[in-house]
C-alpha cells in the first residue's frame, strides 16, 4: 500500500487494531479533537453513522473499531481529501463497513435518504468566516474556518437526516457554546450531554464535546471534565 502513496503523503499508525491512515501534512492532519470525539460518541450495535466533513476519514475509521455500528458514511466536499479517505478505507480492508461520499454538507439531505441515520458526528470548522482567514481556498483554512459551511448548515441538515431520537455528536470551542445551544434548540436537536476538555486542571477549557438528541425533552448532563496533561 505504501507504494500507492502520493507525493507529500505519509502513512500514520493509529495504534488501534493495526489501523493506519493516509495523511498529507500540507493539507490537514487530524488532531486530538478527532480522537476525543470518537471516544465521546456512543454507537449501538447495527446503527448507521454519518460523519459530516470527514476529511481523511479518521472518525469513521476509529468508530468502526471502537463500536459495533453497522455502517459508517463519511461526507467530504474536497475531492482530494475524499480520495485520500477512500484509499485509507481500502488499505484497512473496511470497504464493507465504511463508505466515503464526495458532497456538500449544505446539500446533505438531498444526497442521503431523510431520517436514515441513527448517529451523526461532526468535527466542524471552529472559526467564523473571515476571522484571521488568510486564503479561503486553502485546504487547512477550509478545515478551520466556516468557509464552505456554517453551524446552521450542519444542524439543519443533521435534523433532516437523523431518525427521531437520533443522536448528534460534535466537538467545538467553548467560546461559541451559547450560540451552539441556541441553534441546537432551534433545529430541534436537544443538548443532552456536555463535557469540557481542559489542557491542565487549572486552565480554562479549550474544547467542548456535545451530544444532542433529535426531538428529545430538555434535560442536559454535564460530564466530569477531561484534563489532557498533568
Amino acid at each position: 500500500m505504501t507504494n500507492n502513496l502520493l507525493p507529500g503523503e505519509r502513512l500514520d499508525d493509529l495504534q488501534l487494531n493495526g489501523l493506519e491512515l493516509i495523511q498529507n501534512p500540507e493539507r490537514f492532519c487530524f488532531g486530538v479533537d478527532a480522537v476525543l470525539l470518537s471516544d465521546f460518541v456512543k454507537v449501538k450495535e447495527d446503527e448507521t453513522v454519518l460523519d459530516m466533513g470527514t476529511g481523511t476519514g479518521i472518525i469513521p475509521i476509529l468508530l468502526s473499531a471502537k463500536t459495533k455500528g453497522k455502517c459508517f458514511t463519511g461526507l467530504e466536499i474536497q475531492e482530494e481529501s475524499a480520495q485520500m479517505a477512500r484509499r485509507s478505507v481500502e488499505h484497512n480492508h473496511l470497504e464493507n463497513k465504511i463508505k466515503i461520499v464526495t458532497g456538500d454538507i449544505k446539500e446533505a439531505a438531498q444526497i442521503f435518504k431523510p431520517a436514515f441515520f441513527d448517529v451523526i458526528t461532526v468535527n466542524p470548522p471552529y472559526m467564523v468566516y473571515q476571522h484571521g482567514l488568510q486564503n479561503p481556498k486553502d485546504a487547512i483554512a477550509i478545515a478551520r474556518h466556516e468557509v464552505l459551511c456554517t453551524l446552521d448548515d450542519i444542524l439543519r441538515e443533521s435534523m433532516k437526516l437523523m431518525q427521531d431520537k437520533g443522536r448528534f455528536y460534535m466537538i467545538h470551542r467553548p467560546f461559541r457554546l451559547t450560540e451552539i445551544m441556541v441553534k441546537m434548540n432551534q433545529y430541534k436537536i436537544e443538548p443532552k450531554r456536555i463535557q469540557f476538555v481542559h489542557p491542565y486542571i487549572h486552565k480554562e477549557p479549550t474544547m467542548v464535546l456535545i451530544e444532542g438528541v433529535r426531538g428529545a425533552k430538555s434535560r442536559v448532563r454535564i460530564e466530569p471534565p477531561i484534563v489532557m496533561y498533568q
